[in-house]
């Protein structure tokens, strides 16, 4: 049978950890000086990053983390460390390049689809939900999903952003992008000093 109570809470926390509506200043810092089809473009590449990332390790994190010997926390400090590089073209206003296309492809995939979407926590929870399904196929359906629907609730969020632009316009555009490096920073420092702080707790085991 269909686990409801499984699918409420891998929605609910899923939906916590990756915070449509906090992804939407971020979003706008990054393409909001772009046209309106750009938008929707990256948003959807983004999140189908995101869906295909979470995805990915629902069904084999487990086997990559332990034949990788990767941990949580190396994946929060790579995530962090990335997040960071990404800030701080925000704050000094370097990420403009030459090339639209690509930079759209870029954005789509970092830091949008990963680590900012499917990120470390989304992707320990989602590992984490996997184990409590222990092999109940309702269970597995209740995870997909969950899935599922809060990458629809992402689309959605990021697909509307646009109507914040005719608010802003172009310089509330240009502050936001500053406001969302600073988020960028601060939520890259947390990472990495959740990172530290896992290692510790572990003793340096993955």
């Amino acid at each position: 049978m269909f686990d409801l109570r499984l699918f409420i809470e891998a929605t609910i926390t899923l939906l916590v950890i990756m915070d449509p509506p906090g992804t939407v200043p971020v979003f706008l810092g990054l393409v909001g000086r772009k046209s309106r089809e750009q938008r929707k473009r990256a948003a959807r590449q983004g999140v189908l990053v995101s869906f295909l990332v979470i995805t990915l390790f629902a069904v084999a994190g487990n086997s990559i983390l332990a034949y990788m010997h990767i941990g949580i926390p190396a994946l929060q400090g790579a995530g962090g460390l990335l997040l960071l590089l990404i800030a701080l073209d925000l704050l000094t206003g370097k990420g403009a390049t030459n090339h639209p296309e690509v930079e759209d492809v870029n954005i789509a995939l970092v830091p949008l689809g990963t680590p900012l979407l499917a990120g470390p926590g989304a992707i320990a929870a989602t590992i984490v939900f996997v184990r409590q399904a222990d092999g109940a196929l309702g269970s597995y359906l209740a995870l997909a999903a969950a899935i599922v629907a809060v990458h629809l609730v992402l689309l959605g969020t990021l697909r509307s952003a646009g109507l914040l632009i005719k608010v802003f316009r172009e310089s509330g555009i240009l502050l936001m992008a500053k406001i969302a490096g600073l988020l960028l920073a601060a939520i890259a420092v947390q990472l990495v000093a959740s990172s530290v702080q896992g290692f510790i707790t572990a003793g340096g085991q993955p």
